[in-house]
């Protein structure tokens, strides 16, 4: 049976409403396509700012898939006493990703800016996200899913070693620059 896989990149929100009149705004999103509803780990901000970083997978068979027409964000603000200080909400329209996805068989939007709605149907703010939409059967899944975790894994491997011998080279040069320089100013 052929399914749908929709990831769905929070990256972070820029301009966005302070909605507490004490203390540093705490941010969340809940995130909802179809039936299934996500919620993102809470985000401090600086007011107007915020950071989470979070990658969602919405799973549903092709079937379905036919049938939604948008995912929605809606940011909150958790409130001294209670969740939910209603911030705005971005709704990201999903006829074409999903069309061009099923017949190629993926498809990725790269992060990108939305507007963020108010209640009074203004904007003021931007949630950036990515999407990525992934039609497969299970077989094709599962490969796929392989190959995704050998690719990070030997990202996460390589990039932090390669950091790692690029400064202490860098400072092993540097050393021997200066010695050299030293050196030859003492002979002169």
């Amino acid at each position: 049976m052929k399914r749908g896989i929709l990831e769905v990149f929070l990256i972070d929100a820029h301009g966005i409403t302070h909605t507490n009149f004490i203390g540093t705004p705490v941010y969340y999103v809940l995130l909802q396509c179809g039936t299934k509803e996500y919620r993102s780990k809470m985000s401090k901000g600086d007011n107007d700012n915020a950071l989470w970083n979070q990658k969602f997978v919405f799973d549903f068979p092709m079937s379905q898939w036919k049938k939604l027409t948008y995912i929605k964000l809606r940011i909150l603000d958790k409130e001294l006493f209670n969740d939910g200080g209603f911030v705005g909400e971005t709704i990201i329209h999903l006829g074409g990703i999903i069309t061009e996805g099923r017949d190629r068989g993926y498809i990725e939007i790269k992060p990108a800016p939305y507007n963020v709605v108010l209640e009074d149907d203004t904007f003021k703010g931007e949630l950036k996200v990515g999407l990525r939409f992934i039609a497969t059967d299970k077989l094709q899944r599962k490969a796929w899913e392989l190959k995704m975790e050998a690719k990070n894994s030997e990202e996460l491997m390589i990039s932090p070693i390669q950091n790692l011998m690029k400064l202490p080279l860098l400072r092993f040069l540097l050393y021997c620059f200066r010695k050299t320089k030293q050196y030859q100013l003492k002979e002169n």
